[in-house]
């Protein structure tokens, strides 16, 4: 089942996913055209149809700037540290009925931490609770990876569903890596 539609710029970069009635809506004021469709499903209206769309192109170019930075949600934290404990490494599958995977804060809010990328990771409710308002070094606790701030284009994808057809275009754009982190992101979910 198909989530949306990928919505490609006029240069063929992936933009962003869109639900399927704004693609179409694009599709019949002329802003956008077809590249891939599902052939074996059309969308009708009362004198119209077209052919399910999987990916589409607008017809002219927007302007995305480059200089945007995500802000820290636990969405897009968790993504990035694959959904695992960056302290014990058990992924959020493993935890049991009673816990969950949580925010903390390697230098605590209130010891003059921030809550930016280089000082969140992801943790168990278990580890949180454990470390506290403690620095993870001053009681035995090692964090499995550092934290940093991610690239927005593995955020932006690794949060996703795409299809294998829609998948192709962040290959072409983007590359066979940023593939391999969106599969690890999603691989660490289960």
């Amino acid at each position: 089942m198909l989530v949306g539609c990928l919505a490609l710029n006029s240069s063929f970069e992936p933009l962003t996913l869109v639900p399927m009635r704004r693609a179409l809506r694009l599709v019949i004021d002329g802003k956008a055209e077809i590249v891939e469709a599902d052939r074996g499903r059309l969308v009708r209206s009362a004198n119209r149809h077209f052919p399910h769309p999987v990916v589409i192109r607008l017809t002219k170019y927007v302007h995305v700037p480059r200089r945007f930075r995500r802000h820290v949600t636990n969405t897009f934290l968790f993504a990035r540290d694959h959904y695992r404990c960056q302290y014990c490494g058990r992924v959020s599958a493993a935890l049991k009925p009673r816990e969950s995977l949580t925010r903390d804060h390697v230098v605590p809010l209130s010891r003059g931490g921030d809550n930016s990328w280089r000082n969140v990771v992801t943790a168990c409710s278990s580890c949180n609770t454990r470390k506290a308002d403690a620095l993870p070094s001053e009681i035995g606790m090692r964090l499995l990876h550092d934290p940093v701030e991610p690239h927005f284009v593995h955020l932006s994808w690794a949060v996703r569903k795409l299809t294998p057809t829609q998948a192709k275009y962040i290959r072409l754009f983007y590359g066979a890596a940023t593939l391999q982190e969106v599969a690890k992101s999603v691989d660490g979910r289960r």
